[in-house]
């Protein structure tokens, strides 16, 4: 599903601005109206992170940015706590911007994608604090290279079974 509403984002919205959608999260707000925190690069190259609205007239959906900002001026991504798992994080630009995330995976997902695009483009010392940087870090065991889980699902089944194959044998007397 999120593909589709990808797709369609990246459609209607970001392709007529001259922009590439990377990445979306839903964030829970006040009210019925859905909203997404976008990460995008312009033609130019900049890092946009942009909050869009989602609404429907009839049976068409529409989106409408909401506030934007670049990836510039994100001094840091506070992901609240890092041992707890908790959908909530700040963004700190000029002013802090507190999120609820649809879930924490996605949390994680967008900050994943910010520090990728960071390093692509920017290169500075973005700070990422209270986050298990287990799970941030594209080099990590648990990532994998092009978002699919099929590799990690296949490491975490493959020790999984080692251990199985480990305790079922005797020991020696």
């Amino acid at each position: 599903m999120s593909s589709l509403v990808k797709e369609d984002l990246n459609k209607k919205l970001f392709k007529s601005l001259g922009q590439s959608l990377y990445e979306f999260i839903e964030v829970e707000c006040s009210g019925k109206d859905r909203f997404y925190l976008c990460a995008s690069v312009t033609k130019g190259e900049e890092v946009q992170i942009t909050m869009v609205k989602h609404f429907r007239i009839g049976l068409d959906e529409n989106y409408e940015i909401s506030e934007k900002w670049f990836l510039d001026d994100l001094e840091m991504i506070d992901g609240k706590e890092a041992d707890t798992d908790n959908p909530w994080f700040d963004m700190h630009f000029k002013k802090v911007y507190s999120w609820e995330a649809y879930s924490c995976a996605s949390k994680y997902a967008f900050a994943r994608t910010l520090n990728k695009l960071n390093e692509m483009y920017l290169q500075k010392d973005l700070k990422i604090v209270n986050f298990d940087f287990t799970y941030i870090n594209d080099d990590s065991f648990w990532s994998s290279n092009n978002g699919d889980d099929c590799l990690v699902l296949m490491r975490i089944c493959f020790y999984a079974s080692n251990l199985l194959c480990l305790s079922l044998c005797p020991l020696p007397v």
